[in-house]
Order: C-alpha cells, then sequence, then structure tokens
C-alpha cells in the first residue's frame, strides 16, 4: 500500500549563472477555421454559452498551447551507471531546440517554445511556463498549468516544492499563489482553492481524506466541469496556503519503486478561484436608461456590480512507467495500471485534438473530463514536459517529447467572462431597507413623542386657565357678596336708628301738642335722614352696576379662552388623524412580518418533511460531521426534493434576511422558535452558510437555547446545527471558548431520544478531532459524555461515539510523534479501551471502520502497549491485520504490530505470527 507520507521530489542542483528573469508573452496565432465537437459525438460549432447573468462573454480569441521542455539533472545513480554512456539528449536553449540521439552518428531535433536546463532555477521555469498564464488568470481569463512526464523527472518539484528551507527552491503553486495575493485587494477580491486527486479513477479531497468519493458535475448548457463536493478555502495570507498544501500533501499518495523513492500515484489537482470586482464600468452599458449622456441616479443607486470570475488550473500528473523498469508489483501495479490508462486516454485527446479529428474521446477517463477546458476549451494552457538525460529510458523520453509536440498543435478559444454580481447588490439593497424601516421607526416614535408632549402641554395650559378662571370667579363674587352683606347691613342699621328717631319723635309730639315750634324744629331732622339713606341707595346701585359690568368683562374673557379651547381642539383632532394614519402604516408592516413568519412557519415544516423522507430513504446524516455525507443510494427523486428545499431555505434567508430569522429565536411563541431553529440548521447544513450564522452571533443563539430550552426537539435540532458548525477549525475554538463542551455534555446526560443524542455525539466528534482543543475537551468532561451516551445503544448512536474517539485517538497519536504527548493515552485514562475491543468487531459497518482505526492510532504509542495487552486490544490489532476489509486500515495495523518491541515480544511468546 501506498503510504500518505509528504514530498516534494527530487532536488535540483543549484544554477550555474544568472537565469534571465523576462518573462514571456503568448502570442496569438491567427484564427484558424475549424470546428470542435463534444465528447459524446456529433460535430457542433463552438458557441459561446452566455447565461442571462453574465455581461461579457465574447466569442474569444484563438491561442495554442505553449510548451515547456524541462532536463533533469542526473541523480547518483545514473552518475554512476551511466558513466561511459553519453546523454540521450542534447539541449540548445538560445535556439529553443532540442536533439534526441539515436545512436553516435544520428540525432533528431525538436522545437518548443521554451528549453530548459538543468541549471534553470525555479523561478526562471515559474517566469517563462507559468507566470503569463497567471496574469492571464488575474485579467479574468482561465489559465491551466500541467507537468507531463516519466516518473521520477522532477513533476512535483516543478509545481508542488514548498521551499521552507530554501525560498529558491520554491515551485509553481506557491508562487503563483504570491503574484495572486499581491495583485487583488481583501476587501474587494476573493481568492479561495480546492486541492484534490484523481487516484485509482475516483476523485479525492486532499483537504478532508473522508471525502473520497467526489462527483464530476457537467453543465449541460455550458459544458463547464466542476466538482461542486470538494472542499473549498478562502486565502488571506500566503502562510495559510502553504498549510493547505502542506496537509494535501500529506494525504496524497506515493510509493517506493525503482525509479523514484517518493513516487506520486496519483494525480493531484489545485484548482485557485479569482474573484475580482471590476469599477468604473457602467455608465454607458448597454441595457440601462440614460439621460443626456449620463445614467440617471436612480439606475445608478440599483445597478449591480460587475465581477470577472476566473479559474487557474495546476495539475501534477503522475509519472508514467514501464512495469519492468519500475518493479511495481501487487498493488502498486494496479497502481500504474490506473495511472497509465487515464495519461493513454490523454494523450487520446491531444491526438485527436491535434489532428482536428471529428470526435474527441474526453470521456474515456475522469483525468480527460477534469482537464476538457485545458485542452480545446476557453483556458489559456501552458505545459511542461520533463525529461532524464539518462540513455537507459530513451524510449520514455522520445514518448514524452512527442506528447509535447503534439500539444503544441492544439488550440484554445480563450474567453473573458464578467458577470453582474447580484449578490451584492442584494446585500446593499437589504441594508438600505433595514436602514429605511429604522428611520421610518425612529420619526414615527419621535412624531408620536411629539404629538404627545403637544397634547400634554394643551392639556396643561387648558387646566391653568380654567383653575385661574375659577379661582378669580370665585373671588369676585365673595368681594361682591362681602360688599352687599356690607351695604344692607348699615342700611338696616340706618333703618333702625331712623325708626327709632321715628317713635321718639312720635312720643315727643304726642306728650308736647301744644309745643308746635318745637315740632317743626325737628321735622326738617327727620328730611334730612331720608335724603341721606336716599344718597346711600343710589351709590349702592352704583356700586352693582359696576359689578355687573366687571362680571360681563370676566364672562367676555372666559368666551375668549374657550375659543382657544376650540382651536386647539382642532390642532388636537388633526394630530389624533396623523397618528392614526401612522398606526395604519404600522399595522400593514406588522401583516408583512406576519407573512415572513408565515412563510418561515411553512418552510420550515417542508425542511421537517424533507428530512424525515430522507431519514426513511436510508441516510444518516442530519447534521453530522466529515462522515455524514450523502449516500449515493438515493433516489433521484429525493435528492431532487432536498434540492429544492435548501434552495427554498437559502432564497428565504436572502428575503428575510438572517439577522431577522435569529432573532425568531428568541420569540416566545414556541412554535415560532421551533420552525426558527429548524431553518437555521438548514442553513448550518450548507458550508456557505456556516461564516455568516457564525458572524451574525447565530452560535451564541444556538448554544443560548441549549442552555436554557426544555423542549426536545429544540435541543435535538439546536445540537444538530452546533455539530455542523463545528465542522469549521475557527468555529470549534468559537464553541469551547463559549462553554460550547459543557452544555453538549449536560444535554447528552439528560436527553434519552436516540436522535438528540446523535446530534450531541456528532458535535462533540467533530471537537475531538482538533488537536488544540484535546486537554481542554477532557478537562470539560467532553470525553466522559461521548462515553457516556453509549447507554443509548443505537447504532447512529455508537456510530458517533466510535467516530469522535478515532477523531481523538488520530490527535493523540499525531501528539507522540511529535514529541508533544509522552504519557499514557487519555482515552484509556477515561476508561474507553474496553468499550473499544468490545466493539471492535461489532456488525455495523461505520462502528467496525472508526474502533479499527482508534485502535491502529492508540497503538502507534507504545506507552499504551501494556494496557492494550491486558485489555486484549492485541488480539483485535491482530485479526484487523488479517480480516479488515479496508486495505489501508489492515496495513496500517500490521506496520503498528510491527513497529511495537512490546507487541512483537508478546506475539513470540504466544507463537502467534502477525
Amino acid at each position: 500500500m501506498a503510504s500518505g507520507s509528504y514530498r516534494n521530489g527530487t532536488s535540483y542542483s543549484k544554477p550555474t549563472k544568472l537565469d534571465r528573469t523576462t518573462s514571456s508573452t503568448y502570442t496569438t496565432p491567427k484564427p484558424i477555421s475549424k470546428s470542435r465537437v463534444s465528447a459524446g459525438g456529433g460535430a457542433n460549432i463552438r458557441r459561446s454559452n452566455a447565461t442571462p447573468l453574465t455581461v461579457k462573454d465574447d466569442a474569444g480569441v484563438p491561442g495554442r498551447v505553449r510548451v515547456a521542455v524541462r532536463l533533469r539533472p542526473q541523480n547518483s545513480e545514473e552518475l554512476v551507471a551511466d558513466a561511459d554512456f553519453a546523454d540521450c539528449v542534447e539541449l540548445l536553449p538560445e535556439l529553443k531546440r532540442l536533439k534526441l540521439r539515436k545512436n553516435n552518428w544520428e540525432s533528431e531535433t525538436y522545437e518548443f517554445d521554451e528549453v530548459l536546463t538543468e541549471s534553470a532555477s525555479q523561478k526562471r521555469v515559474y517566469e517563462v511556463v507559468a507566470k503569463p498564464v497567471v496574469e492571464s488568470v488575474l485579467e479574468g481569463y482561465n489559465g491551466t498549468v500541467m507537468a507531463y512526464g516519466q516518473t521520477g523527472t522532477g513533476k512535483t518539484f516543478t509545481l508542488g516544492k514548498l521551499g521552507e528551507d530554501n525560498i529558491a527552491a520554491r515551485g509553481i503553486m506557491v508562487r503563483a499563489m504570491e503574484d495572486i495575493l499581491a495583485d487583488t485587494s481583501p476587501s474587494s477580491d476573493s481568492v479561495s482553492v480546492s486541492y484534490f486527486q484523481l487516484y485509482m479513477e475516483t476523485v479525492q479531497d486532499l483537504l478532508c481524506p473522508g471525502n473520497d468519493n467526489i462527483a464530476i458535475v457537467e453543465d449541460p448548457k455550458s459544458g463547464d466541469v466542476s466538482i461542486p463536493a470538494a472542499t473549498v478555502v478562502e486565502i488571506r495570507d500566503q502562510q495559510s496556503f502553504v498549510e493547505l498544501l502542506r496537509i494535501g500533501e500529506a494525504h496524497r499518495f506515493a510509493a517506493n519503486t525503482k525509479l523514484n523513492t517518493e513516487s506520486s500515484r496519483s494525480h493531484a489537482i489545485l484548482m485557485v478561484h479569482v474573484k475580482r470586482s471590476i469599477k468604473g464600468r457602467h455608465d454607458g452599458e448597454d441595457g440601462f436608461p440614460v439621460e443626456n449622456g449620463q445614467a440617471s441616479s436612480l439606475v445608478k443607486s440599483f445597478r449591480p456590480p460587475i465581477v470577472r470570475k476566473s479559474k487557474l488550473v495546476v495539475v501534477d500528473l503522475a509519472g508514467s512507467e514501464r512495469i519492468d523498469k519500475s518493479g511495481s508489483e501487487g498493488h502498486t501495479l494496479e497502481e500504474a495500471k490506473s495511472i497509465n490508462l487515464s495519461l493513454t486516454a490523454l494523450g487520446k485527446c491531444i491526438n485527436a485534438l491535434a489532428e482536428n479529428s471529428a470526435h474527441v474521446p474526453f470521456r474515456d477517463s475522469k483525468l480527460t473530463r477534469l482537464l476538457r477546458d485545458s485542452f480545446g476549451g476557453t483556458a489559456r494552457t501552458s505545459l511542461v514536459v520533463t525529461i532524464g538525460p539518462s540513455p537507459r529510458h530513451r524510449g520514455e523520453t522520445s514518448s514524452t517529447i512527442m506528447f509535447g509536440q503534439r500539444a503544441m498543435k492544439v488550440e484554445n478559444m480563450v474567453k473573458l467572462k464578467e458577470e453582474f454580481d447580484y449578490k451584492s447588490l442584494c446585500r446593499r439593497l437589504d441594508i438600505e431597507v433595514d436602514k429605511l424601516i429604522s428611520d421610518n421607526e425612529r420619526q414615527l416614535k419621535d412624531f408620536e413623542d411629539e404629538v404627545e408632549k403637544v397634547k400634554a402641554e394643551a392639556q396643561s395650559r387648558i387646566s391653568e386657565i380654567e383653575r385661574k378662571y375659577m379661582i378669580s370667579l370665585e373671588n369676585e363674587r365673595l368681594k361682591y357678596q362681602k360688599d352687599y352683606m356690607d351695604s344692607i347691613k348699615k342700611l338696616e342699621e340706618k333703618w333702625m336708628t331712623n325708626q327709632q328717631i321715628s317713635k321718639s319723635n312720635k312720643s315727643w309730639i304726642g306728650s308736647h301738642e301744644g309745643c308746635m315750634d318745637g315740632g317743626e324744629a325737628s321735622v326738617p331732622s327727620t328730611s334730612d335722614g331720608m335724603n341721606d339713606d336716599k344718597q346711600l341707595l343710589k351709590n349702592e346701585k352704583a356700586l352693582r352696576q359696576s359689578s355687573e359690568d366687571e362680571v360681563s368683562s370676566l364672562k367676555s374673557q372666559v368666551t375668549q379662552w374657550k375659543r382657544l379651547e376650540a382651536a386647539a381642539n382642532v390642532e388636537i383632532v388633526k394630530l389624533q388623524k396623523k397618528l392614526e394614519s401612522e398606526a395604519h402604516q404600522k399595522e400593514k408592516l406588522e401583516e408583512e412580518i406576519n407573512i415572513l413568519k408565515n412563510k418561515l412557519l411553512q418552510l420550515s415544516f417542508e425542511a421537517d418533511e424533507t428530512r424525515r423522507s430522507l431519514d426513511r430513504g436510508g441516510s444518516g446524516k442530519v447534521f453530522s460531521g466529515f462522515d455524514a455525507f450523502m449516500s449515493h443510494a438515493r433516489s433521484s427523486q429525493i435528492r431532487d426534493s432536498a434540492n429544492g428545499q435548501k434552495a427554498s431555505i437559502a432564497k428565504l434567508s436572502e428575503q428575510v434576511g438572517l439577522q431577522n430569522i435569529l432573532s425568531l429565536l428568541e420569540s416566545e411563541d414556541a412554535d415560532v422558535r421551533i420552525h426558527a431553529v429548524k431553518v437555521v440548521a438548514n442553513l448550518a447544513a450548507e458550508e456557505a452558510n456556516q461564516e455568516k450564522i457564525v458572524e451574525a452571533g447565530g452560535l451564541s443563539s444556538l448554544l443560548s437555547l441549549l442552555r436554557s430550552s426544555e423542549d426536545e426537539t429544540i435541543r435535538r435540532v439546536a445540537a444538530g446545527a452546533i455539530a455542523n458548525l463545528a465542522m469549521n477549525e475557527t468555529n470549534q475554538e468559537l464553541v469551547m471558548a463559549q462553554d460550547g463542551i459543557s452544555l453538549l455534555s449536560i444535554t447528552a446526560a439528560d436527553a434519552e431520544d436516540p436522535q438528540t443524542l446523535r446530534m450531541v455525539a456528532g458535535a462533540i466528534a467533530n471537537l475531538c478531532g482538533n488537536d488544540r482543543l484535546q486537554t481542554r475537551l477532557r478537562a470539560e468532561g467532553g470525553i466522559k459524555a461521548l462515553l457516556g451516551m453509549v447507554r443509548c445503544g443505537h447504532p447512529d448512536v455508537l456510530a458517533q461515539v466510535a467516530r469522535g474517539i478515532a477523531n481523538f485517538a488520530k490527535c493523540e497519536s499525531r501528539a507522540s510523534m511529535q514529541g508533544n504527548n509522552t504519557g499514557c493515552s487519555r482515552l484509556i485514562e477515561d476508561g474507553a479501551l474496553p468499550w473499544i475491543v468490545k466493539n471492535a468487531n461489532n456488525e455495523a459497518a461505520p462502528i467496525r471502520r472508526h474502533i479499527e482505526l482508534a485502535l491502529c492510532h492508540l497503538a502507534q504509542h507504545e506507552v499504551n502497549a501494556k494496557d492494550m495487552i491486558t485489555e486484549g486490544a492485541l488480539w483485535e490489532l491482530v485479526r484487523i491485520s488479517r480480516d479488515c476489509s479496508r486495505e489501508d486500515i489492515r496495513m496500517l495495523a500490521r506496520k503498528t504490530l510491527t513497529a511495537s518491541p512490546k507487541f512483537q515480544a508478546e506475539l513470540r511468546r504466544l507463537r502467534i505470527e502477525c
């Protein structure tokens, strides 16, 4: 079995002289009238397959495939074996020619676009082979750089050398990414990569080894080929890209052959997707209204930005080899057959394109399907063929040269494609709508506050006026009443006085009848008193008239105040009408919100129905981690239904807004909360939505639900969404930072539903695969919670538990190999070994496979050997090395048993052969 160890090919000697650094430019030959056909058959003229989103997709310009040849220096073996023989090739770099010797007298001359000697530096190779392609990619064209040649001639060194020890040795992949990152802006552009290998006619993800059988998808309209299931990672800096290359190389298959100690056994393909925003291209574009020579301001505000999408494909082909020379046997022989078959299919396609054949057999191999755009398509392609100097391999060298010569005859139709970025426009419009809604709500609130303030002020003024009026009126009444009573009292006193005077006068008249003079003298006195009384009455009437006049004046003032009150009431009525209008608008907004809620509930219900149908179809994936990929055995009807549901949920997310959906998680209505968490969980199942959910605070909301909710459905779905988010390394650290493992452990202890336990186990299993979280994961009870869930006994739960244990054991094994872990396994300390041994031969294949991997990883650390022998794990390792259905696990078990002195001693004592 080929080991998955890291390697970068054969080292080249340092250049003996300064190489030229000027880069070659592509020459565009005159267009040649020719037709291309699809792999299916009939001859069809190549046409532009523009979609409605395309802004520019011109007819393209022809561009020939450029081919450079590179000669590898002699290695130590060839220096000894070929010391008495001349090299089979002679390079003429100044003429861009190569001579292939038949014998000492005859030779054949071939011409290439570039001829690179054994002393050519990596920088020189990059500038003449790949830099023109990279520059085209940055301008919006697709590009391909590929290496072809016999095994051991330096293809991987040319393309994939990381150059960590010597930066001058960096290969094309590293240098190309440096140029791309230097020419793009993180704020407006995006660069993402996917890295996979074609091994034994299966496409396997090098960044996610569990994704080991990826389908190739072909667009029926445009004919473009893509790998949608491959892991796509956005690149922000050079260091992260180099780390991804290191991870991918560690998972690539390699083997030791007679021709190369680290021979690649698979074709490695690196895809770099570049998306660039183009500014200043809107005014005067076709299809937009123009007023007086300028685009209207309304159209400008709603016009989507233009983006250019291009793709750089770097292909490191496995080397062609002859079985009698490489010494391949067993599984390595099968690998060599597969490699040679795919390269043969590629050669047939190149021949058909070079000869303008009516049929190009692209579908004969997955390799030719993947490279369909590179040869005879719309990409700008540069090929470097690598050869060796040894005369012993003259046949392979001749075959490689002829491949390059035929490739130079292939014409591609290079195209530039620009598109409208409607997603960016939607995000911008959503922000604008939210801003307008918030402004409207703020203005409405300010208006209501102002109305209330005016109303309160008017009411206060009216009350104050009424109070003053009543006080003034009461004071006047009391004053006039007092004056009246005083007047009456005075009159009564005068009347009593007059009565007394009258009585005294009568008595005096009666006693002095004869005294007429005296009587005549008293009559004038009485008459004077009556005159005084009349004067008093007159004064009283004048006072009363004055009081009545004052009262009339007060009444006129009251009437005036009432008119002011009526005017204030009219203003209040107007304000009330405005309030009613604003309330009506508010009701309309609430109705729209209710409609959106109903759509959310409906889509959540449809999502539940789809999930149940998928579960009945035999799928183990709800919200699981790396091992939860969709089964190929599902029917097409269920798959279409699931895809349609995902599209509906994505459309709802764009219409409603992710922030609004997350806010419904805190709704007081339990049904709304349940449906909202289900929609969030469905969105979290798509990797493209995970970063948005975390940035919007979705992870914190899900953990809060897990902490506070008592509803089993909410806890199950929330745990599943957390499991999906925990597939990302950054999100794993956020889960741990927010006390997520403690919440998951508590949920695992309380739950009895197998589906809830499966979700929780899946989330913890994903966290177990992070090397940096091992110590904290165990300290916060993650391992014990994982082992506690085996009480359920459900196969799906046990499969997730076994996966978590395998991930944890793998991280421990890696740490022990790096010298970071010298003690006994934490799994053994927590008592997991008996359960592992008991289930090592479980009937369920997923459980058995993970347990077998866990045993192999535990056995790689010699400190664990004693405990494993005591618990009987040694017998299971022996069984795995003999009977395991997967050859890679079987070989790993054999390697582990052979490398352990304690295991070997125990096997010798028991006289058992491994």
